[in-house]
Parts: structure tokens; sequence; C-alpha cells
């Protein structure tokens, strides 16, 4: 069964705003209705980029009442963890890839008074969660293979989503799902029944440049409607 919430979260990934005017990009966000803004931290070596740093996050951590959503494509999570947490955010994903010991990171971003996430590649099976659940707050289900923007959604993602709901709900767990990679204006209404709650907006959604990011915002919110329209048909009764 799906998820009958229906407070969708919307998360402007920060890689993809325009970072020679960052702090004007984001006030147009927060007058958007945006509260939650997405960042992509990468090593280089888990993933082949390092579009932004933390030097970028703690300099922004005063200038925004934003929740900081942070998904570590690393190879030293813990290292990493430390450091945002120090900062100041709200919610940390790890990939259950590159973690060594998933439940200690898990348990040390919690002990930190932050949301802690796994986030799992295209091709990585749910299966891989299977004993971390109860530690989890949300899920990260990657609809791209990670490191880039502007990639074209992986499809057996959609049903992924799907699934990982379902693996949630076998396990009494009803955490939100967060969906990264072409989070587009034609691919959210497939995402939000499918199962997602968070969504990561980026070049095809949040950035894109046939309009403002209000006007992309309120697109996003109408493609969003309708797969609540589809979710909620799904969980009526027969």
């Amino acid at each position: 069964m799906l998820s009958a919430t229906e407070n969708i979260v919307i998360a402007p990934s920060v890689m993809c705003a325009d970072l020679c005017h960052l702090e004007n990009d984001i006030r147009h966000l927060e007058s958007a209705g945006i509260a939650m803004l997405h960042f992509d931290l990468m090593d280089a070596h888990f993933v082949p980029n390092m579009p932004i740093g933390l030097a970028l996050l703690a300099q922004l951590r005063p200038k925004t009442d934003c929740a900081f959503d942070i998904h570590l494509m690393v190879e030293d999570n813990d290292f990493f963890v430390e450091a945002v947490a120090d900062i100041g955010v709200q919610q940390i994903a790890v990939h259950v890839e590159s973690a060594r010991h998933l439940d200690r990171t898990l348990s040390l971003i919690q002990a930190r008074g932050i949301k802690a996430g796994a986030a799992l590649n295209p091709a990585t099976p749910l299966s891989a969660l299977d004993y971390v659940v109860d530690r989890l707050d949300f899920v990260l289900v990657m609809t791209v293979n990670p490191g880039f923007a502007g990639q074209k959604l992986v499809p057996a993602t959609l049903k992924k989503i799907a699934d990982c709901r379902a693996f949630l709900a076998e396990r009494d767990s009803n955490i939100p799902i967060e969906v990264d990679g072409n989070v587009s204006f034609e691919n959210i209404p497939k995402m939000v029944a499918a199962g997602a709650d968070i969504l990561v907006g980026g070049t095809s959604s949040v950035f894109h440049t046939d309009g403002t990011r209000a006007e992309n915002i309120k697109r996003i919110q109408a493609a969003v409607e309708k797969g609540l329209e589809k979710r909620r048909a799904a969980c009526k009764p027969n």
C-alpha cells in the first residue's frame, strides 16, 4: 500500500543554482515557499565530481532558515558527518555502497540530533536496508547514477520507488522516501504516485530555464497534485 501522506516537500538542489549569485537565488526560492535545500557533497572519489564544498555550506548556513538536507557522496562518511553536523544541518543521507559500518554511521548522525537516511544507487537492491530500517528516518532513492546534474532517469527506478514503499510497509515503517535525479515536471507525477515524499529538484524542474524560480515551483506543485490524485486512488479500499 502507498503512503497516505500528502506532505510533499520540494528540496531544490543547490548544485544546480546560480552559484555566483547564490544568496539572491535562495531568496527567490524562499519567496516561492521553499523550506528545505538539498546539498550534494562529493569528494571526487566516490563520484568523479566536486561541485560544492564545506566552506560554501558554512557560509550559507547563517543566511537562511531553510532546513539543510545533506546528501553525502563520499568515501569517508564519518568525517563529513561530523563536519556538517558542526555547521548545523537537519538531515543527512549516506550511501550504503560507501558506508563501511552503516549502522554505526547512522547512529552517529542521530546522536547529533540529525535525521539519518540511507541512499541507494539505481542498481543497489532494497535488501541492503534490511537490518537498518529501525535506524532510518528516511530513504533516498537515486533515480540516476550519482554525481552529475542533467542525466536521464533510469527507467527501473520508478518501480523501485513503489517497491521501496512496499518494502517499508512490510516492516511497519512509514518514513519518507526522497528521490533524486531527473525529478522533472514530467516525472514528478509518476514519482509521487509511486510513493515519493521529498523531491530533489534540479535542472529539469526548479532550475528549468523556461521559467522563473516561482513559476517553476508552481509547475512542480501542479505536477505533485497529479501524482497525489493517483496516490489517493491507490489508497482507497476496494
